[in-house]
């Protein structure tokens, strides 16, 4: 008898150490998080999806929302929306961070902007925690040209933008993904900044003119000033806070601090990262980019819209 509940008590032991390997991935929609939700599932790895769209909902501007999704979670993979860089994020990481490892999460992957001071501030409070942490610090995102963002000028054959001749060593959203992927899922990445770039620099204008090239179409980069900028922003209609954060960015950050590469996706993943170029190539495969997909794009928005 004593050996029949030993036993049972060790399986009910596995089984709740079992449940409690689910990863939640905060941002779990957004250009990373559904890349770092579909790397795990294919791993088999249970993941839950934060977002305010999920169930249960996640929203980190209702920290009711947060405890129910991160019980019985393990990891956590930690997108702050919309960047590190705005005044109070620093407070949110703390708090949201603080409630994960009272909730018993004993990893925490943040991803990071390289070259934003706020950022690495709240790099700061997640190396203070004592969890297991990677930091996934990354460069622009070549995928902005591609989702969202700078997808609609590039389809109008004109992107405007106050970015000069700074080089920027544009990172793939992938080798970010599997980076993050591979700091959830695997051992020895704990307490690693991996400072994620790919493998050349390039202006704004050079990178429109790969993707004018792979598409087969006529795509111009337009220098704006920051005024002219920051008015066209807000013509749009864009909210306040999200205002700042273009302006800061296309002006902090995009300042040159940036135009240099690292070997941070060969550190944590053994291989190169991804060039521009294939990048490129493989999107305009796809058609979207085409001179017929501005017209198919404003269709599904507005189908979404009603």
């Amino acid at each position: 008898m004593f050996r029949l509940e030993v036993s049972g008590l060790t399986e009910h032991m596995r089984d709740h150490r079992q449940q409690k390997q689910t990863t939640l991935v905060l941002g779990g929609t957004g250009k990373i998080g559904g890349r770092v939700v579909a790397k795990l599932a294919a791993q088999g790895v249970p993941t839950r999806v934060g977002s305010r769209s999920a169930s249960p909902p996640f929203d980190w501007e209702d920290e009711e929302t947060w405890e129910p999704v991160l019980r019985d979670v393990d990891s956590v993979y930690v997108s702050y929306y919309p960047d590190l860089a705005l005044p109070g994020a620093v407070d949110t990481i703390g708090s949201l961070v603080e409630l994960a490892l009272s909730s018993g999460v004993r990893r925490l992957v943040l991803l990071s902007g390289r070259g934003e001071e706020g950022a690495e501030l709240c790099e700061q409070v997640v190396r203070d925690s004592g969890a297991q942490w990677t930091i996934v610090r990354c460069a622009w995102f070549s995928q902005n040209y591609s989702e969202n963002f700078l997808l609609e000028p590039i389809l109008a054959g004109e992107v405007a933008l106050p970015v000069g001749d700074v080089r920027e060593p544009f990172v793939d959203a992938d080798d970010i993904a599997d980076v993050a992927v591979a700091a959830l899922t695997e051992r020895g990445h704990s307490s690693e900044v991996y400072e994620l770039t790919g493998p050349r620099l390039l202006t704004f204008a050079e990178a429109v003119e790969e993707i004018a090239q792979a598409a087969g179409r006529q795509i111009s980069l337009v220098p704006l000033s920051i005024e002219e900028f920051s008015s066209a922003l807000t013509d749009d209609g864009l909210p306040d806070e999200l205002l700042w954060l273009m302006t800061y960015l296309f002006t902090a950050v995009l300042d040159g601090r940036n135009s240099s590469l690292t070997d941070g996706v060969q550190r944590a993943l053994g291989r190169p990262a991804r060039d521009f170029t294939d990048y490129a190539r493989e999107v305009a495969a796809t058609g979207i980019w085409a001179a017929g997909a501005r017209r198919i794009l404003r269709t599904s928005a507005q189908a979404d819209a009603g």
